[in-house]
Order: structure tokens, then sequence, then C-alpha cells
């Protein structure tokens, strides 16, 4: 017997939109990284590329995040001070995944695009936990 569906509120939608931008922006980063050597090999140009095309969906993912966090804090409310010094450092945390992705699409240099590749990875995937350490 199926049972009664639960209500889906704009709350519900506002931390989908936030986990799916969540999910292109840090897990297409991971992806791309593990995919580099074997699009390497199909062709020096290659990688660029496939980053091209990655950045036509990652750059959307990151603002939808921005603003889906925003709307996030809003709905919040206060939480104390401890949510907040958690709060400022998601957000240093954010702004260094985007200057650090904005300085990898500028990069010039193999060591260039390798330093901030993975301080962006790294920051990401950092933002994403202290995210989960937010929402509980």
């Amino acid at each position: 017997m199926l049972g009664r569906v639960m209500d889906i509120d704009l709350e519900t939608v506002r931390l989908f939109l936030h986990v799916l931008a969540a999910t292109v922006w840090v897990g297409g980063q991971i992806v791309l990284a593990a995919l580099v050597p074997a699009l390497r090999a199909a062709g020096s140009n290659v990688p660029r590329v496939a980053a091209r095309a990655f950045n036509t969906i990652a750059w959307p993912a990151f603002g939808v995040l921005l603003l889906t966090g925003i709307w996030n804090v809003a709905a919040e409310g206060d939480r104390g001070h401890a949510y907040e010094v958690t709060l400022i450092v998601k957000l240093v945390l954010v702004a260094i995944s985007g200057a650090s992705a904005y300085a990898h699409t500028k990069a010039s240099t193999r060591t260039g695009l390798a330093a901030y590749g993975a301080l962006t990875g790294l920051s990401a995937l950092a933002t994403l936990f202290v995210g989960i350490v937010l929402a509980r």
C-alpha cells in the first residue's frame, strides 16, 4: 500500500538547489581532475577544451551556490556565535574557491594551472565539509 508523499516546501527546494549546485561545482572538479591524464593522452589541447566546456556549467552552478547560500543564511536566523564563526570560515573558503578557480582559468603555465586547480579543488571540498557542519 502506498503511503502519503511528504510535503515539498520552499526549504526543500532551496536545499535541493544548493546541493545540486555543489554537486556540479565540487563533483565536477573531482571528475575533471581525474580525467586530465586521459584527456592529455587524447591530445594536448583536449584538457583545455574539456575545462572550457565544464566552465559553462560550473560558473552558473557557483552563482546558484552563492544565491542559495545567501538564502540559506537568511532562512537560518540567529543560531549563535559558534554558527557565525563557522559561517565566516565557510565564506572565506567560498571566496578562495571562486578566486582560485578564476585564477585557474587565467593561468598560462602548467605550474599555475596545477597550483590554482589544486587550491580550487581543496577549498571547494573544505567548503562542502564546513557546509555540512553548518547544516547539523
